[in-house]
């Protein structure tokens, strides 16, 4: 495996495997990798000849009071991880290969990112547009890889990849858990042993809102509140945003009806962490 640093080594590896008539797979991530992102790269390995993980930490998704510099990095241990899983190759460029000086052009979308994290995040996916639609474009991959954890930014991307007519596939997987149900987050690592302990309530409420879809439960506010009342019930969480959304236009529904997303963002202690459930038309 190979780690590679600047766009042209990149893209002149992946062209020469295109050139060869092979596939190629592209998972990118930010680093400090977990279990979540394994089963990316191990389900690209399973699905491409050749596999290219990008570790980047985007300093244009990241807000003026956000976590960037905290953000938690280890290459080593990313590298190893990425050996083991079957991956080709990394990509781990600075930032000044990414945003060289000058740089001036972003790509921006209306009305996805309006909502939910968007909302309370503004310059958010407008960092993660144009950071990806920048990977598409250095590393022409057939698939790209992303998890369903960030179910808001992946039906962004689905949207930008359909709307720009990037020939790339857009591929979701699902969350990966902890064994006490905690979703799987390189942001995990901020909670201490209390916090860790209280964020369980949003697997707690995401359960508790599954459990009333499935026993016929249609209105949302009903379902809302339940889950609202779980988190509050918890002195180390405040909620961000607790919403239920049309899956293709991120708009609030009143009613459990089509594809609907149940998304969450809530403050643990410091740590801002997201969990979602989806209900998909039958």
């Amino acid at each position: 495996m190979k780690i590679l640093s600047t766009v042209n080594e990149v893209r002149s590896a992946v062209k020469a495997w295109k050139k060869e008539g092979k596939t190629v797979g592209l998972v990118p991530t930010m680093g400090f990798l977990h279990e979540g992102h394994i089963s990316l790269i191990k389900r690209a390995v399973e699905e491409n000849d050749h596999v290219v993980v990008s570790i980047f930490v985007n300093p244009t998704q990241f807000g003026p009071n956000e976590d960037f510099e905290a953000y938690p990095r280890d290459l080593e241990m990313d590298a190893k991880m990425c050996e083991e899983a079957g991956a080709d190759i990394i990509f781990h460029p600075e930032a000044s290969e990414m945003y060289p000086e000058n740089f001036s052009s972003f790509v921006n979308m209306t009305g996805l990112t309006d909502a939910l994290c968007g909302k309370s995040r503004p310059i958010h996916f407008q960092g993660v547009c144009t950071v990806v639609s920048k990977l598409f474009n250095i590393i022409p991959a057939d698939n790209a890889y992303f998890g369903e954890k960030d179910a808001q930014q992946l039906a962004i991307i689905k949207r930008m990849v359909k709307d720009l007519n990037f020939d790339i596939t857009i591929k979701g997987c699902p969350i990966v858990r902890e064994s006490d149900g905690l979703a799987k987050s390189s942001r995990n690592t901020y909670l201490n042993a209390e916090e860790r302990q209280a964020a369980l309530v949003l697997s707690k409420a995401v359960n508790c809102g599954k459990e009333m879809v499935a026993a016929g439960e249609k209105d949302a506010c009903t379902i809302l509140t339940a889950m609202k009342d779980i988190i509050n019930a918890e002195p180390l969480a405040r909620i961000d945003y607790v919403e239920m959304v049309d899956m293709n236009t991120m708009k609030n529904i009143d009613t459990v009806s089509g594809d609907v997303l149940c998304a969450m963002a809530v403050f643990v202690g410091k740590t801002r962490l997201i969990d979602n459930f989806i209900v998909l038309e039958d």
